[in-house]
């Protein structure tokens, strides 16, 4: 009986948490993040819904759902001060941090410091970018955010080894847990092909707000040769052009790949869906997708919402050796080929297209990994780890 008691009082216990972040409908990978990581937090946490104070700039005129209780203009110092006001007003048991630069305002984003000093409530920070530096620029800013962090999670081991390292940040403060993936039944996908109108032909594709460090034009450069062992094979560039990229300097990048795509003449094997599609759209699309490829150019990526996705819906994967690729793809899970290489692009997807068995023990492999990257498993870490926080934090307040 009473370990039955203590069972329900488990299952009835609630964690009330704050997360700073980017929110939807911001058109933001942030933003996305932190809204399935929320919802997924908020099924096993039932009691206590998750509150977010979201970064806007005034000029996108969005308007926001309940869940965002407080909004902090990103260029006011003074916003930041206020929610610092209003956590500490706030019963909230933990707040998250999730830490990307071009979030928040100040020279290298060194608004958020004024924030977390004041806030007196323990904080978890989630470091979606770590520079190389971290003694100038963005790496000093990172290196003062982690100081004022209970815990810093991270979603790979060279982020860990990186934060060691580099940030002098001691080990046992660092929790590793993986980008989240929606739950996705494997399974065939000639009845999503037949349902867009595209049976019978192999689909290639990424899912991305588009901007030039996505390298896309490296893939259309390798549809010339893909096209003459496949005909039929058709590249999705699905997603609308990054907002900052589109306010800067317009549909730029998208006129350049269309022009190559011209001057290729590859119109019938390219289609672009100039869309910001919902997580419904995204997971019907891939499963339409056979091969996703993701280009990328810089390096140093250490998070890619897109590719953890196409991994928890079990595609074949080909990629640049960034480094959160290089981490999910390692041990035959994917297919790793050089930065701006256009033929090592083509040569893998006519290899994987030629040898049906081989993608399938690929999907397969892909497809487990990718279990263990599912957002229950995610959010259940992290509450497992609020309820150490929060533990340790009462323990230290109380003497």
């Amino acid at each position: 009986m009473e370990k039955l008691k203590k069972v329900l009082r488990e299952k009835s216990k609630s964690i009330n948490g704050i997360y700073i972040s980017s929110y939807v409908p911001r058109k933001c990978g942030i933003a996305t993040y932190t809204k399935d990581l929320t919802r997924a937090i908020n099924l096993i946490n039932p009691y206590s819904k998750a509150e977010i104070l979201a970064l806007i700039r005034p000029e996108d005129k969005i308007d926001y759902p309940p869940e965002v209780k407080f909004k902090i203009n990103q260029y006011k110092i003074g916003s930041y001060t206020k929610a610092a006001e209003h956590i500490n007003k706030s019963k909230t048991h933990i707040v998250v941090l999730e830490h990307e630069f071009g979030l928040y305002g100040g020279e290298f984003g060194q608004y958020i410091i004024k924030l977390i000093e004041m806030v007196k409530k323990p904080l978890i920070v989630t470091v979606h970018t770590i520079p190389d530096d971290a003694n100038k620029g963005y790496g000093l800013v990172l290196k003062d955010v982690i100081k004022f962090a209970e815990k810093v999670i991270v979603m790979m081991p060279e982020s860990l080894q990186k934060l060691i390292k580099r940030y002098s940040c001691p080990k046992e403060k660092i929790e590793m847990i993986p980008h989240g993936v929606p739950d996705i039944a494997l399974e065939p996908n000639d009845k999503y092909k037949k349902k867009k109108g595209l049976a019978g032909r192999i689909i290639l594709g990424n899912i991305n707000l588009l901007s030039e460090v996505k390298g896309i034009e490296y893939t259309i450069e390798a549809l010339s040769e893909i096209k003459r062992h496949f005909p039929g094979v058709l590249y999705l560039i699905i997603g609308q052009t990054h907002p900052v990229v589109l306010q800067r300097e317009g549909e730029k990048y998208r006129n350049f790949l269309k022009e190559k795509i011209k001057q290729s003449n590859l119109r019938e094997n390219v289609k672009f869906i100039n869309e910001y599609i919902s997580l419904d759209e995204l997971i019907e699309w891939l499963k339409v997708i056979d091969i996703y490829i993701t280009p990328y150019l810089d390096p140093q990526q250490s998070a890619s919402g897109a590719l953890a996705y196409a991994i928890g819906a079990g595609k074949v994967c080909i990629s640049t050796p960034y480094l959160y690729a290089k981490e999910v793809l390692a041990e035959a899970r994917g297919i790793i080929v050089p930065f701006r290489n256009s033929q090592a692009i083509a040569d893998a997807v006519i290899d994987i297209c030629g040898n049906p068995q081989k993608k399938l023990a690929i999907e397969k492999k892909t497809y487990n990994f990718g279990r263990l990257m599912t957002w229950y498993n995610v959010a259940l870490q992290h509450l497992e780890l609020f309820d150490e926080v929060i533990g340790k934090y009462a323990n230290v307040k109380s003497i």
